[in-house]
């Protein structure tokens, strides 16, 4: 008894310094604060490589989608709206903010096809027709579908249009670490132009915990980021990027975490092989959201084709990792090396800013969203 009662204590007092840490991370910035000193000398790039800040004017700035004439639409999740930029004299700064939406429940994602910006709530996809000549008076929203379940943990979405023409909306799981059934730790698509019929609605691959970012290669496949499970550890289980080349894959939750760890809960009987594993294993708990390949020509040649990850950071952890952007380099559709392009939004244990979304834009550069700051930075490269 006496043991036990020692080790309660010790799981509450390593509880307590993680809150803390926490408390210390989340007491700067965000929302609301006066951003004019965001200390951007803090960020450390590769040499060549310079950040500027694009506006300082979006509340909890998550993902990002750019439409016509170069206008740049940004989901919040916890503001409730949905905000478009335009630069409109040219300098690489974001002269005029929109409102587009505001009330939504959790609207992070937004996607941009012919002429419509569509926006995911937790429970539903809505369209805005004509958005780039109404920014002014927006269109009251289009339904497209409103099937996916309400539960808010890992209810927030990052949704985009594949190269086959769907849209691509994930399903969280609705815990830290549980055995759902279907629809949710899945990754679904929708035909575009669908007005709540839900013969359209489709799982394209299960076993994925939340995640909050994908992409596709030059040959079609579909790459993203996957969140691991919390209480495993300062070290565990790791963060992943996965790659689906098609349709009907599982990757493992709540099976089986990274390569080949097996969940204590819901492991037993399970093997890796079962599953498809990880394309690379990223730092645990580092919350890898946001993904984008490369497919500008300004980078270096070195940088083409691979992919940059924003990691928001982590809350599960005694000593703070991730709030920083990674790159993974690919060859052949295999993920050789992965390492940090950028940090310095975490100074110790206290974060002045986190990484959500990255967007490289027409001209080359990238586009970086900060919940924390309230912030869309713009990294370029001048050689």
């Amino acid at each position: 008894m006496k043991v036990l009662s020692i080790s309660i204590i010790i799981l509450f007092l390593g509880s307590a310094v993680i809150l803390a840490g926490w408390i210390l991370i989340s007491s700067r910035g965000g929302p609301g604060t006066d951003n004019k000193a965001l200390p951007l000398g803090e960020i450390k790039l590769p040499p060549g490589f310079r950040i500027d800040l694009y506006t300082d004017s979006v509340p909890d700035a998550r993902e990002m989608a750019l439409g016509a004439n170069s206008t740049l639409y940004v989901g919040t999740r916890n503001e409730g709206k949905v905000y478009a930029l335009r630069d409109l004299n040219g300098d690489s700064k974001a002269d005029k903010v929109y409102v587009i939406a505001s009330g939504l429940n959790m609207p992070s994602g937004v996607a941009y096809k012919n002429g419509s910006l569509y926006v995911a709530e937790v429970s539903r996809i809505l369209r805005y027709d004509s958005i780039d000549s109404r920014l002014d008076n927006p269109p009251k929203p289009i339904v497209v579908y409103d099937k996916y379940p309400d539960s808010e943990w890992h209810g927030w979405k990052y949704i985009a249009f594949g190269p086959d023409g769907y849209l691509y909306v994930p399903i969280g799981a609705p815990c830290n670490i549980c055995n759902p059934n279907d629809p949710y730790a899945t990754i679904t698509r929708l035909k575009p132009y669908d007005s709540g019929n839900n013969t359209s609605f489709e799982i394209y691959a299960r076993g994925i915990r939340n995640t909050v970012g994908f992409d596709w290669d030059e040959v079609g496949r579909l790459w993203f980021t996957d969140n691991g499970r919390d209480w495993l550890g300062d070290n565990a289980p790791p963060d992943e990027l996965n790659v689906a080349p098609g349709p009907g894959l599982h990757f493992g939750y709540p099976y089986i975490h990274g390569k080949d760890i097996t969940d204590p809960e819901f492991g037993e009987g399970h093997n890796a092989s079962e599953f498809t594993p990880p394309a690379a294993e990223l730092d645990a708990h580092v919350a890898a959201l946001g993904m984008k390949f490369y497919k500008g020509d300004i980078f270096p040649e070195g940088y083409r084709g691979s992919i940059f990850i924003a990691e928001h950071g982590s809350w599960n952890r005694e000593k703070p990792i991730g709030y920083r952007i990674e790159v993974a380099t690919v060859r052949d559709g295999q993920v050789v090396n992965h390492t940090v392009f950028a940090d310095g939004w975490l100074q110790g244990n206290t974060a002045w800013g986190r990484p959500v979304d990255v967007l490289v834009l027409p001209d080359g550069s990238m586009l970086v969203s900060d919940d924390q700051a309230g912030a869309i930075y713009r990294i370029a490269y001048q050689g």
